[in-house]
Order: structure tokens, then sequence, then C-alpha cells
């Protein structure tokens, strides 16, 4: 899907998202838009959304201002906005307010919405504001129209204080040119903070070169004139290592790397790269988003291989809050997706989240059978020597009599 505020208009089909929890109403604004030649999608409510806006960027956003029973203030929906501006700025957002909400439409304005809508509308009336919102808004003087182009999503999904306060520290440091080190357990979401923090940044516009340190060759792609750069690993680079890197970066270039401690970046590169540090906190520590990331999954893994969208369990709640989990958000992730592949139903059950393990096959255990061995070992004597017990005797370095004896006591 194009990128918000970046499509080429009506004519080639924008890419709409659809907040509203009221079935009718959104089937019937879904109709409307697909017949205006535009793709839809829908959501019921805030956790859904941004689910869906975590994975996709959608020309404009349609969001309603309540979703639960009996609210109509517009707190839930005013919220959202907040949400969702906060998260990517160049959002382009219709809200859709009650014929009594004027009062909601216009702090919705003030928060950001590009316009509003009220209940009921006119189809042509719904369908111009769209194709108004869609329009690009100006690209800052630095940022050229040709260099510009659809970036992916960088939202960091949670509802804890934990993320909430990650969350101010990108939005205070990201439209900073300061250099910045996100540190963290691997798989808690650094890679997502450092596109978060870029996408904050005045250079949002533009790709953001990535460079892996720990590959010789990737350093060819760090570009003295890129206005930005994303360092992966430079904590792991030895002292000559770092120095170099140091002499490579461009003095106008803003650096956002990734390490596992910033303590080992020396400290003439942690001036340059370095001047905050910014931690991400693992998963354990973010109170209760386990769950919701783990519907995230759920719906992102059913869309992938085209199964219904399943619920979880109590068991599978509770195993989901009480972790651990190898990996963190990442091992979250995939345990999530190999339920939805494994399970045959329409929910999961905590058992489908445990890892798949295939039981080795033992290996037959080492037998120490004298008498099976020696009742063995005497009939092939025998056998290769026709029975003639003598030869048999001699062969197996006993006496005739020894070998009788023992042919007795294996019935032989």
């Amino acid at each position: 899907m194009s990128g918000n505020g970046q499509s080429g208009g009506a004519s080639s089909g924008l890419s709409v998202l659809l907040i509203d929890d009221n079935a009718s109403i959104a089937e019937s604004i879904a109709l409307a838009v697909r017949l205006a030649g535009h793709r839809i999608d829908a959501a019921t409510g805030p956790e859904e959304a941004l689910s869906r806006l975590a994975g996709a960027r959608y020309d404009v956003i349609l969001l309603d201002m309540n979703y639960a029973p009996g609210r109509t203030d517009g707190a839930e929906g005013l919220a959202l906005l907040t949400r969702i501006l906060s998260d990517d700025p160049a959002a382009a957002v219709v809200v859709i307010t009650a014929h009594s909400g004027v009062r909601i439409a216009v702090a919705a304005m003030r928060a950001g919405a590009r316009d509003f809508i009220m209940k009921p509308w006119r189809n042509a009336d719904l369908l111009a504001r769209i194709a108004s919102a869609a329009t690009p808004r100006a690209l800052p003087a630095t940022v050229s129209a040709a260099s510009s182009a659809p970036l992916e999503p960088a939202r960091l999904l949670g509802d804890s204080a934990a993320i909430g306060r990650l969350r101010a520290l990108i939005r205070r440091i990201g439209p900073t040119g300061a250099g910045v080190v996100v540190t963290g357990p691997g798989g808690s979401g650094r890679g997502l903070t450092a596109a978060a923090l870029h996408a904050a940044s005045p250079h949002a516009a533009l790709a953001l070169p990535a460079i892996d340190l720990r590959d010789d060759m990737a350093w060819d792609g760090i570009d003295a004139h890129a206005p930005a750069l994303l360092l992966r690993h430079p904590d792991r680079l030895g002292e000559v290592a770092q120095g170099r890197l140091l002499a490579r970066i461009g003095p106008g270039t803003r650096c956002i790397a990734i390490a596992d401690s910033a303590g080992a970046i020396a400290p003439a590169l942690a001036r340059r790269i370095a001047t905050v540090e910014i931690a991400v906190p693992p998963l354990a520590a973010r109170d209760g988003d386990a769950l919701l990331l783990a519907r995230h999954f759920a719906r992102q893994a059913a869309a992938r291989h085209a199964r219904p969208v399943p619920a979880f369990t109590m068991a599978a709640e509770a195993r989901i809050l009480s972790g651990p989990w190898a990996d963190e958000v990442r091992g979250l992730a995939v345990a999530v997706e190999r339920a939805v592949l494994l399970g045959d139903g329409d929910t999961i059950d905590a058992a489908l989240l445990a890892p798949v393990s295939v039981a080795p096959v033992a290996e037959p255990a080492a037998r120490f059978d004298l008498d099976g061995n020696e009742r063995a070992v005497i009939e092939a004597a025998l056998r290769e020597h026709h029975h003639n017990v003598s030869h048999a005797a001699t062969a197996l370095g006993l006496s005739r009599g020894a070998l009788y004896r023992r042919m007795a006591r294996h019935g032989l």
C-alpha cells in the first residue's frame, strides 16, 4: 500500500483504513469506497486499528470517535487520533462524528485531523473528503519530491508505562540531529525503535541506510554525505575499527546505532554517534503488552497464511502473560505464528504455544546377554562343522566334554 500523503490520487485507487465498531455503518462506507475504485480495510476498535497500522500504511484513515457502549464524548477517538499522529505525523485522518458532535470535530482538527464528516453523510461528500485528505502535504525544503519514498510503518505497539516512556523519548529525541544508540535485549524491538526515531526526524521521507558493521562488505555503504545512517553493532568493533568508523562518518550525518552495550563504544565514537542512549524495555517489563502483541501477531499470521483469525483461550492468555519468551517479542511472534499454523480451529490453547519437539528415536539398549550370545556362537560353530561336535569343540577352544555340557545347558 502506498504511504500516507504520498499517493498518486484517486485515479490509481487509494488505500483506506476505516475504524468503526458499527457493522452496518462500516459495511455502508466500505461499499461506497470500493465502488469508487479504492481499497479499504476495517478495524472495529483502537487495538485492531493500531495492529493494522503496524503492518501497513494507508493513504487515508477514517476514524469514528466513540467505541464503548454509551460513550458520546469522543475521548476514545481523540486518544486514538493522538496515538496515530504520534507514530506518524503525516497520517491523513478524517474523523467521523454525529451531527451533534461539532465540538468533537473541532477538537480533532486542532489535534491534527485533516478533515471531518458528520453522520449521516452523502457518499459524494465522503469520497470528496477522502480524496482531499489524501492530497500530499508539502515536503520539507531539505527533501525533494523525487527522493521521497513510502517507508515501512514504524509503530511500537503496547499500552504499558514502559512503552509509553519509550514513545515519549522518541518524540523528544527523534526530531533532533543527536546521535542515538538503542540498546536492550535482542528481539525486544530495537530495530523498530530505530525506525521510529528516523520517522520522527526531518529526514523521515528518505530511506534509512542500514549498515551491519560486522560485515566488512557493508562498510562500502557508508556514505559520508548521507543525512542519516543506521549503524548496527558498533560495540562489537575493536578500538582500531571504531576509529576507522568515526573517520568515515560525514559531519552532517545523523547516526542511529543499535548495540548490546553502549559502554563498549569508545568515548570518541560515542560522542559522535551516541549522545543519547535509549534502552528498549524487555517484554517482562511491559505489563500486559504481551497479550496485545500476541493478538497482533495472530492477525498478521492469519492474513499471511489465509487462516481465520483465532482467539486465545484463558489458558493461552495466562501462558502469554506469564512468559518468559526466548528472543523476547520476536520469539513471541514466532510462537503465535506457529500456533496459527498448527491449530485446527478458531482458538489457540496454551499447548499450541509450546515449542514443537520431535522425540528422538531411542537407540536400542546394548544387550549384554551372555547366555544368549553363547548359545548363538555354539549354534554357529555346529552349523559350520556340520554338527561334528569334536570339530566344533576344537574351533571353540573347548574340550569335547565341555562343549557337550554347554549344549545340554542351552537345550541343544
